[in-house]
């Protein structure tokens, strides 16, 4: 039997709790052991913590600090770290964007996709991200079959809680789709290889520092047939499902001309349109479609910076979200927004849905809501997205000195109005991890 891992934060400033009362504590405390939270309170911290001594408790001190749950990403393309402001994609749309790019990574080598993904995770735990996945569908030919390994591999390196996604791209140019044949890989290959990651390293257990999910890439770049043997193998082991849909009026004149469907139509067709599945992007969808999503449980990954980079349109949170969608936000890959700083994403999120809904078009809580809980509810996790007893230890620290912040009366809303700056540090697990 190993040792208890007793850990405390105290003089907390101001703590976001995000549990179902939205308690937000002042001058307050959080206890966990073993990177399970154990207790939360303010005022001063008692001298015993359940049965456990205060002396036996390794202590950090965030005075002064404001403290959130650990921001929780839930769409990214880790290698395309190694691709931001390329040159001859600054100004292009989404297809073109890709056909300019899928050559450029079709070059990579194993040790920029390592690189890429310390880059990723470092840049993302700097803004408060404690949890992220990774929509991974690129494998070279010259490349490790074994790509997700190594990103996983990484996000140990750095301490990150990780939920990579096995994604795939069968279906080439030569098939009617859209990455060249140097990209994609047989669907018997990729099947296989779902299977092993998921034998490897998914973790089913509350705290789970690795679960998998597979993700094809989208309608244009997958067969019908791979989505369907996809959901059958996600569904044996009970691991998500996730995908690209409805992300420019382009993929939607795609999917009438190949499949004679609407995305969302093609998406039920293939077995689909249901709870264990999240998006990413869900743009395009109509009222009624939007109501089917809702009724489905299907949650969605909104990208406010790529979909503003790519000019694709704005998601539709608040309609999402009433039909009963969990809506989480994402950076999306670091080539079309171009970066993994998550906070800023809240902070887009805010302004871009006030310009098209007005002042009050998005509020503070709604986008904190979406980065904490919305995310876990796109992972299908429940122990995740709060500070409460039975949840990880995962917190995000700013220090509202910071430079940024200095004059800022609300100090949770300074976070999101205010410019961005780094956490000063982040815990996972109950582990502190500085990385100022």
């Amino acid at each position: 039997m190993t040792e208890s891992s007793h850990f405390l934060m105290k003089n907390i400033g101001t703590l976001v709790t995000m549990n179902q009362d939205r308690d937000v504590f002042t001058d307050a405390w959080v206890a966990s052991t073993d990177g399970m939270i154990t207790a939360v309170g303010n005022g001063p911290v008692p001298a015993l913590i359940g049965d456990v001594p205060i002396e036996q408790f390794t202590v950090y001190d965030t005075t002064g600090c404001v403290v959130l749950p650990g921001l929780i990403n839930t769409h990214h393309h880790l290698f395309q770290t190694r691709t931001r402001a390329w040159r001859n994609a600054i100004d292009s749309e989404l297809f073109d964007w890709l056909k300019t790019l899928y050559p450029v990574w079709a070059k990579l080598t194993d040790d920029d996709f390592h690189r890429a993904a310390l880059v990723g995770f470092r840049e993302l735990m700097r803004s408060g991200c404690t949890l992220t996945t990774d929509h991974h569908y690129l494998f070279p030919k010259g490349a490790s079959p074994h790509l997700i390994d190594i990103t996983i591999e990484a996000a140990a390196e750095v301490g990150i809680r990780f939920h990579p996604t096995r994604g795939s791209m069968s279906r080439s140019v030569k098939d009617g789709g859209l990455p060249p044949d140097s990209v994609v890989q047989d669907s018997e290959t990729i099947l296989a290889d779902s299977e092993r990651v998921i034998g490897k390293w998914h973790d089913p257990e509350p705290g789970a520092m690795v679960r998998i999910a597979l993700a094809p890439c989208s309608p244009f770049s997958v067969s019908p047939e791979l989505m369907r043997d996809t959901a059958v193998l996600a569904r044996r082991h009970g691991v998500r499902l996730h995908t690209h849909l409805a992300e420019t009026k382009d993929e939607n004149a795609y999917c009438h001309d190949i499949y004679g469907q609407r995305p969302l139509d093609f998406l039920e067709s293939v077995d689909w349109l249901a709870g264990d599945v999240w998006l990413a992007h869900g743009i395009w969808f109509t009222d009624e479609e939007i109501s089917r999503l809702g009724d489905a449980g299907v949650s969605i990954a909104h990208c406010p910076s790529s979909n503003m980079r790519l000019g694709s349109g704005v998601c539709r949170v608040r309609d999402l979200r009433a039909a009963g969608c969990p809506v989480g936000l994402a950076v999306d890959g670091s080539a079309s927004n171009d970066s993994s700083n998550l906070l800023a994403e809240l902070r887009q999120a805010l302004l871009l849905h006030r310009v098209t809904g007005g002042a009050a078009g998005m509020t503070v809580n709604e986008v904190l809501e979406m980065a904490t809980l919305g995310g876990a509810g796109c992972l299908g996790r429940t122990d995740v997205g709060a500070v409460e007893p039975g949840r990880t230890c995962d917190l995000a620290v700013f220090d509202l000195e910071a430079v940024g912040y200095d004059g800022a009366d609300d100090p949770v809303a300074a976070l999101l109005l205010c410019h961005p700056e780094p956490a000063r540090a982040v815990v996972v697990g109950g582990n502190v991890i500085d990385i100022l």
